[in-house]
């Protein structure tokens, strides 16, 4: 049932991501990092004050949030080993056929964004640039299957969106 007096918790949502990224590592500036260095080419007089505004703008977006915290969930979820069989399993080994990680990233944060995003978030995914290279292959134990997806489509949304900005 839709609450018309529930106020949704924007604030709280946009803590409990960047919360968790900072758990695992990584800040805005991280995710700036990658942005700018897939756009710098495009755009000779880009800035990296410009693309850690663009980063933060596409953090406060509501879809993105939420796609951002069911993600950030399950990886916890599997972390924790509190997830049911088969789908523990399939989370926890980032099965390459399982691609639901990839489809939260892409259609519900970068995909907001345009070709752009979709092209960018793409080539992210393949190429692991940054800190994207670390959270796909954790060495403490942890599930990032969702984590890192989610990261690239951020950058690959703020690159976006500094594109049509300079369009």
């Amino acid at each position: 049932m839709n609450d018309p007096k529930f106020k949704y918790p924007d604030k709280a949502s946009y803590k409990f991501v960047t919360d968790y990224f900072s758990s695992k590592g990584v800040e805005a500036d991280d995710i700036a990092s990658i942005t700018y260095n897939i756009q710098r080419n495009y755009i000779p007089n880009l800035t990296l004050e410009e693309v850690q505004k663009a980063v933060v703008d596409v953090l406060h977006k509501r879809e993105v949030l939420n796609n951002a915290m069911v993600g950030i969930v399950l990886d916890q979820f599997a972390s924790d080993h509190r997830l049911p069989e088969p789908l523990q399993s399939i989370i926890e080994k980032d099965s390459g056929v399982f691609g639901v990680d990839e489809l939260i990233a892409e259609g519900g944060i970068s995909g907001i964004y345009g070709k752009i995003a979709t092209t960018n978030f793409g080539y992210l995914d393949k190429e692991k640039h940054g800190i994207l290279k670390e959270l796909d292959t954790p060495t403490d134990g942890s599930v990032n299957t969702f984590l890192d997806d989610i990261i690239a489509a951020v950058a690959a949304a703020a690159g976006a969106k500094i594109a049509h900005a300079h369009a």
